[in-house]
């Protein structure tokens, strides 16, 4: 019996040609694609999710892999289909790994070391003094941000002050903060795929920053893994029923462990320009998808 799943992948950074070699995989063995279904331009009527006039909820899976052109609409339709269809990832899963407290939370309640964290409610500002007391320093995260935006680091009470007027002004309802870790500026990214490793690599702090992230300054390395944050990124994958995870990890010198920083459930795949300096970990994450979704979607 023929199976036709729906896809949407971001498109930049050699994203164009990762699709191309995932839908041709996808025919080898079969499965048709419906390429670029976007929910933004869907609409919901009559107990269907209909794009360019095709029912998304009546085909064997959809496959949702853009981060940067997710909308609030989108979303909710990508909720709603992950009800009736099997979805990569899991609504579930993609939920979860969007927010920062309910990833820290699920993780440490399944014994995965994270930063130490605190939540507190909007009012309780002075919660929030006796946290900086106890800690020296710390970070606050929105709980839904990604790629390092809105990130700040709290070095001391003045700084708090500083910071809670503004936090105010977005009328968030609760802060969610991590105590500051002592690592030396780099972290591991670890990609995992059905539960199986798929690849590694670094990223360090450009300049006096201290924050890894690609798009606040930070740059790629080749790293190689050992055991631990390989391990320790398949658990954290595992914990959050992510099918397809990208985990970053840090080295806590003060308690001398690793710890998770973050499970991302839509992990970029090499650039062109990181594949140039020897990552080469795409085709292996590509092959596992394309089983993942031969799996998922055999009837």
């Amino acid at each position: 019996m023929s199976r036709t799943i729906g896809m949407w992948i971001y498109t930049n950074s050699g994203g164009d040609k990762i699709q191309e070699k995932i839908i041709n995989q996808l025919k080898e063995r079969e499965i048709e694609v419906v390429n670029d279904i976007n929910l933004r331009y869907a609409i919901a009527k009559n107990g269907h999710i209909i794009h360019n006039d095709i029912n998304v909820d009546e085909l064997d899976l959809f496959f949702s892999y853009n981060a940067g052109q997710q909308t609030q609409y989108q979303v909710y339709l990508y909720h709603a289909l992950s009800r009736v269809i099997p979805t990569v990832n899991s609504f579930e899963a993609f939920a979860l790994t969007e927010d920062k407290f309910h990833t820290s939370f699920l993780l440490r309640k399944h014994g995965v070391p994270t930063p130490d964290y605190k939540l507190c409610h909007r009012d309780d500002s002075e919660q929030l003094k006796k946290i900086m007391k106890e800690w020296s320093k710390m970070v606050y995260k929105p709980t839904d941000g990604w790629g390092g935006v809105g990130l700040t680091k709290i070095e001391d009470e003045s700084s708090l002050d500083m910071l809670l007027p503004f936090l105010n002004q977005m009328d968030l309802r609760y802060f969610y903060v991590e105590k500051f870790i002592d690592y030396d500026k780099t972290d591991f990214r670890i990609d995992i795929v059905d539960g199986k490793f798929v690849g590694c690599y670094g990223r360090k702090a450009g300049g006096n920053d201290w924050r890894t992230n690609i798009t606040s300054g930070g740059s790629v390395f080749l790293r190689e893994p050992n055991d631990d944050v390989v391990n320790l990124a398949i658990k954290a994958s595992e914990v959050c029923g992510t099918d397809i995870a990208g985990v970053d990890i840090i080295y806590d010198r003060e308690k001398e462990k690793y710890v998770v920083l973050e499970v991302n459930g839509i992990p970029a795949f090499a650039t062109p320009s990181q594949e140039e300096i020897g990552l080469d970990f795409n085709q292996r994450k590509i092959d596992l998808i394309v089983d993942l979704i031969d799996r998922k979607t055999k009837k």
